[in-house]
């Protein structure tokens, strides 16, 4: 009975000391947790509990203080200092600044002299000065006015010029000095001539012709332009055609006619009415009747520009 007893005091002494021995664990969320530490590694600490009870708790899970405690144990020390926080360092009151190299700002001037300062602004304006000359060309072509002059308009007042002749209407040639009959022709006669002499007077001169009459005046010769030699597109047109697109064309256009050749059809064309990127409107003559027919650029094989009686 005795060693029985001493053996059961034993156990209750060694069982206290073991409970007085546990460590208390101070969390984040602020409890707090007993035990003693059975297991710890990378992912935290395994505690046996007075209940003999085991719980695992990790690293994130630890207050400051805590970890700080553990952290005295060399073993554990590796495992902890990642989850302690660092304090901030004591900034110094006294910061030395020093002087930096500043960039020199170019002064204020106007922006046609700060091109003209520099090469590549120089090239620059010299190019806007070509296009807008060229413009005047073009702008020459679309509103049938005389090339020189509008180029010449052009290089004096650039932008301006050729901005003025595109808002002036297409020039037109009025009809009425057409429409007036000719004088009649003063007949001569003149010896040892076969047949009477008209005369004319004319606004260049006086000329003397045959009775007879003159010789038929011929025909300009026809102008063929085939896909293949042409590029058929917009400016071709406005370039190669620019009188077809006036209402009333010029005397010396007067009586041209485009003949239009694709794979379905020939049209013979009056007048270019509107003109796309990608196809033109042509006005055709049908019979007594005038109608509008669109025509794709891709679809046009050949173009003749002749006289309408050739």
């Amino acid at each position: 009975m005795r060693k029985l007893f001493w053996t059961i005091l034993g156990l209750g002494l060694c069982s206290g000391l073991a409970t007085a021995r546990a460590d208390t664990f101070q969390l984040t969320d602020g409890q707090s947790v007993s035990g003693d530490i059975v297991l710890f590694n990378d992912a935290g600490i395994t505690l046996r509990m007075a209940d003999d009870s085991y719980t695992n708790l990790v690293w994130p899970k630890f207050s400051q203080s805590t970890l700080k405690q553990l952290a005295q144990n060399p073993k554990i020390k590796p495992l902890a200092e990642p989850f302690l926080e660092t304090p901030p360092s004591a900034k110094s009151e006294n910061v030395p600044v020093q002087e930096v190299a500043r960039l020199q700002l170019p002064p204020k001037q106007s922006l046609l002299v700060a091109l003209l300062s520099s090469s590549v602004g120089f090239v620059a304006l010299l190019l806007i000065y070509a296009a807008n000359v060229y413009a005047g060309y073009e702008i020459a072509l679309l509103r049938a006015r005389p090339v020189g002059l509008v180029m010449g308009v052009a290089a004096v007042l650039p932008v301006l010029g050729p901005i003025i002749f595109l808002s002036l209407p297409i020039r037109q040639e009025t009809e009425a000095a057409a429409a007036q009959p000719p004088a009649a022709p003063h007949v001569l006669t003149v010896p040892g001539a076969a047949a009477p002499v008209a005369e004319s007077v004319a606004a260049g001169g006086i000329h003397i012709s045959s009775a007879a009459g003159p010789r038929a005046a011929a025909h300009p010769d026809v102008q063929v332009f085939q896909r293949g030699q042409y590029m058929f597109n917009r400016r071709f047109f406005e370039t190669k055609f620019s009188g077809f697109f006036a209402t009333i064309r010029r005397p010396a256009e007067r009586d041209l006619v485009l003949v239009v050749k694709t794979a379905r059809a020939q049209l013979m064309v009056q007048r270019i009415t509107r003109i796309a990127s990608n196809e033109a409107h042509f006005e055709v003559v049908q019979g007594a009747a005038r109608q509008e027919i669109m025509v794709p650029f891709a679809d046009i094989q050949e173009i003749q520009l002749k006289h309408k009686d050739a």
